[in-house]
């Protein structure tokens, strides 16, 4: 007989011994149950992708508000972040092809609110600044 686990909670807390669970599920021959923990699995690596493309976008949006907010203050450490966070997005659209540029439009906004929260607080100071166009966060080449 199966013992019925909670997929959802076992999906969340840990990836890895999820799949060891669905992995036992399949060895006792227990397809329907091993087929709910994949299902979970994957909705809650989508999640975390979706987790990881948003706060590259917000790094990334930050970074681009401060340099266009404090010209006297730009680093090369800014243009280093710029740069990984632009790269760090590439990669995740690359290992997960469903978050495409229109899944970062559909998050564009709620993002931007965040990045300026954030780049205010580092900044100390209020910005005008309160839209960033796709060429200022994906084109724009920063520099020193």
């Amino acid at each position: 007989m199966a013992i019925f686990m909670n997929w959802r909670e076992q999906a969340v807390s840990s990836h890895y011994q999820t799949a060891v669970a669905i992995r036992d599920e399949l060895r006792q021959g227990h397809v329907e149950e091993a087929a709910l923990g994949i299902e979970e699995l994957i909705d809650a690596l989508s999640r975390s992708e979706r987790r990881a493309l948003r706060s590259q976008l917000i790094r990334l949006m930050k970074h681009v508000l401060k340099w266009l907010a404090q010209p006297e203050q730009r680093s090369r450490s800014w243009v280093g972040s710029i740069r990984s966070a632009r790269r760090e997005i590439r990669d995740i659209q690359e290992e997960t092809p469903s978050l495409t540029d229109d899944v970062i439009r559909a998050m564009w906004e709620a993002c931007l609110e965040a990045a300026r929260d954030e780049a205010q607080i580092e900044m100390n100071q209020e910005t005008a600044i309160d839209s960033l166009s796709w060429d200022e966060v994906f084109a724009t080449e920063y520099g020193i």
